[in-house]
C-alpha cells in the first residue's frame, strides 16, 4: 500500500472473550492440580484476535457482536484493550443482564493450549445493527462460523453487494450451514475440516465440501502448512514458516485476520495464504494469544527472508 492509499476496512463478526492464561509444564491429570509458572489476563475470541492482527498489520478493523451487560467487568476490560489497539467498537452490542464469555487456558511447555470456556447461551439472541450501517465503507467481512445464527443475513447481504465474506471455522459445520452458501472463502483447521466432511483425509475432505459450496476452501495444519483447492479444483499446499513455537493460542485467528486483510488489499488467495502463514508463525514465537500478533514490518521481513 502506498502512503496515500486508504487502508482496507474489515468487519469482524464474533463474540469477544476474557481469557485467563496459565503457563504449566504439563496439563494436570484428572482430579489433580498443578502450579502455573505464569498468569496473564488477556482479551480473546476468534474475531477479536483477528481484529487485533488486522489492525497491527495496517488494516482498519471493526468488531461487531454481542457482549455482556454494561455494568459487568469483563466487557469493560475487553473494550479498553480494543481501544488501545485502535479497533472500532462502535457497533458492539451490549446485552443487559448477560455475561461476557470467560475462559481458563493452560499453555504447556510445547506451546499447545487446553481451555475451558463459558458462553452465555442468550448471547446468540443478539440483533446486529442495520446492514447499511455495518457495510458502509466495508472491504471484507471475517466471521466466526459459530455466529451463523445471528450473522448469516448480514453475510448474505454483503455477498449481494460484492463484499468478500471469509468464514473462520472453529468447529464442525453441517453440510446445510448457510455460511457455506454465503461465504466467498472458508478457512478450516484440519480437525474441523475432516469432521465436517466425514472424511479422514484433508485433501479428500476439501473436495467433498467443494460439492457443497462455490467458496474458496483451505485448511490449516499447524507446522504442516495449509492445503487448499485452486480455481481448477486441484489441491495445492502453502508451507508453514519453521519457528520455535511457545504459544499457539490465537494463531489460527491471526492467520484468518491476515488472510482477510491481504484479500481486501486486492491480492489473490495464493499470496494471502503465504502472508497469513508468516503472520501466524510469528505469533507462535511469543506468548499472549491474539495480543502477540505481529506488526506489518515483521511479517514483511519474514516473507523477504523466506
Amino acid at each position: 500500500m502506498s502512503a496515500k492509499t486508504i487502508a482496507p476496512r474489515v468487519l469482524c463478526i464474533g463474540i469477544p472473550v476474557r481469557d485467563l492464561t496459565f503457563r504449566v509444564d504439563g496439563v494436570p491429570e484428572h482430579g489433580s492440580k498443578a502450579n502455573a509458572t505464569h498468569l496473564e489476563e488477556i482479551c480473546g475470541g476468534n474475531a477479536l484476535n483477528a481484529a487485533i492482527a488486522i489492525a497491527r498489520l495496517g488494516g482498519r478493523a471493526a468488531l461487531v457482536g454481542p457482549m455482556g451487560d454494561a455494568q459487568e467487568s469483563s466487557s469493560g476490560f475487553i473494550l479498553e484493550r480494543m481501544a488501545q489497539e485502535g479497533i472500532d467498537v462502535r457497533h458492539v452490542v451490549r446485552m443487559p443482564g448477560l455475561t461476557t464469555p470467560v475462559s481458563a487456558i493452560m499453555i504447556d511447555a510445547s506451546g499447545e493450549r487446553t481451555l475451558v470456556i463459558y458462553r452465555d447461551p442468550a448471547l446468540w439472541t443478539v440483533k446486529l445493527p442495520d446492514a447499511d450501517v455495518l457495510l458502509g465503507d466495508c472491504d471484507a467481512i471475517l466471521v466466526e462460523s459459530r455466529c451463523a445464527e445471528f450473522a448469516l443475513p448480514l453475510c448474505a447481504e454483503a455477498r449481494r453487494r460484492g463484499i468478500p465474506v471469509i468464514v473462520g471455522v472453529d468447529r464442525a459445520m453441517s453440510g446445510g450451514d448457510g455460511l457455506l452458501a454465503a461465504a466467498s472463502h472458508v478457512l478450516f483447521a484440519s480437525e474441523q475440516l475432516q469432521e465436517t466432511a466425514g472424511v479422514a483425509d484433508d485433501g479428500g475432505a476439501l473436495k467433498t465440501i467443494a460439492r457443497l459450496t462455490p467458496a474458496f476452501l483451505a485448511a490449516t495444519r499447524g507446522p504442516r502448512g495449509t492445503i487448499w483447492l485452486n480455481e481448477r479444483g486441484e489441491l495445492e499446499e502453502t508451507a508453514a514458516f519453521p519457528v520455535h513455537a511457545v504459544d499457539t493460542l490465537g494463531a489460527g485467528d491471526v492467520f484468518h485476520g491476515a488472510f482477510t486483510l491481504r484479500l481486501a488489499e486486492g491480492r489473490d488467495a495464493r499470496e494471502a495464504l503465504r502472508f497469513a502463514a508468516a503472520a501466524a508463525a510469528l505469533k507462535c514465537t511469543r506468548f499472549g494469544g491474539g495480543l502477540a500478533a505481529p506488526q506489518r514490518i515483521e511479517v514483511e521481513g519474514l516473507l523477504l527472508g523466506g
